[in-house]
Order: C-alpha cells, then sequence, then structure tokens
C-alpha cells in the first residue's frame, strides 16, 4: 500500500468496502495510520446484502469513526471509489458534481455528517493496486463470511 504521511496532524486513513456478488453479501476493510506511524485496522462482515457503493459508504463511516475515536482532527482519505468520490468529494477535488444516489442517500449522508466532524478533511483517489491492504481487508471478511456459509449449508444437508 501507498502511504503518504502528510503534515503531522493528518491522520491517513486507507478505505474499501466489497460485495460479493455485486450486489451481495457486503464487507469493508480500513487502514488507520496515525502521525506517529500507529496502525489501526478493521476488518468487518457487514450484515444483510448490498452493493459495492454501500460497502464503500460503510467502510468511509466505519473509518472516520475509528480515526475520531483515535482523537484525529485532520485526516487524509485514500479510496480507489470513483463513485464515492463523486458523491462526496466532487467540489473538493475539481470534479463536476454527480447526480445523487437516491437508494443510498441516508448512507451519503451519514458520511457527510462523519466527514464535517474534522477540522480538516482531504480526500485524494488511488488506483486499486495502491489501495491494496484495506482492499485485502474487506475481500478476506467477504470471502470468509461466504466460507461460513457454505459450511452452513453443507453441514445442514448432512442428515
Amino acid at each position: 500500500m501507498l502511504r503518504a504521511y502528510p503534515h503531522p496532524h493528518f491522520w491517513i486513513l486507507h478505505i474499501d468496502g466489497s460485495a460479493m456478488p455485486n450486489p451481495g453479501r457486503m464487507a469493508i476493510g480500513v487502514v488507520l495510520t496515525g502521525p506517529d506511524g500507529s496502525v489501526h485496522q478493521l476488518a468487518q462482515v457487514l450484515p444483510g446484502s448490498g452493493c459495492n457503493n454501500e460497502a464503500e459508504l460503510r467502510a468511509l463511516q466505519a473509518g472516520l469513526a475509528l480515526a475520531q475515536a483515535q482523537g484525529a482532527s485532520g485526516v487524509r482519505i485514500y479510496t480507489d471509489s470513483h463513485w464515492l468520490l463523486e458523491q462526496l468529494a466532487a467540489q473538493a477535488l475539481g470534479w463536476p458534481q454527480a447526480r445523487a444516489t437516491v437508494r443510498l442517500a441516508h448512507y451519503i449522508g451519514a458520511a457527510q455528517a462523519g466527514v464535517a466532524g474534522f477540522a480538516e478533511v482531504q480526500w485524494r483517489w488511488i488506483p486499486r493496486h495502491h489501495n491494496t491492504e484495506a482492499d485485502a481487508l474487506a475481500r478476506q471478511a467477504c470471502l470468509t463470511r461466504t466460507a461460513e456459509m457454505a459450511d452452513a449449508v453443507h453441514t445442514a444437508a448432512i442428515p
């Protein structure tokens, strides 16, 4: 994973959401790096099913909550989701504003509220191959749930 260290008060947040299939089971991966180099990771299977964009939003929410719990006041967010950036950071990045995704309006609003809790937020898009840790955490959580579900179905089928 590419880690760039900005101003000392910034925390670096790498996020990724996964849905397998899409839409399907969702999981998130979060890697939060503090100004002192401390690393906090989160991999979580989400209840229910949804699309990759919902998973991305929920990864952002979880990452922002983790950053707040650590006392962060400034955060630089790295994501490989163009869609997420179009929904939440288009103006900050000088991108055209995307049409809102109505089905996910609740999650978009919650993410906007989470972002508003920081004194300074910077947004960065990175290619997936530079977001490897967060991507791996999300995929592993999703695959683990898939394997558990397959085991449960297989076990249930055995008399």
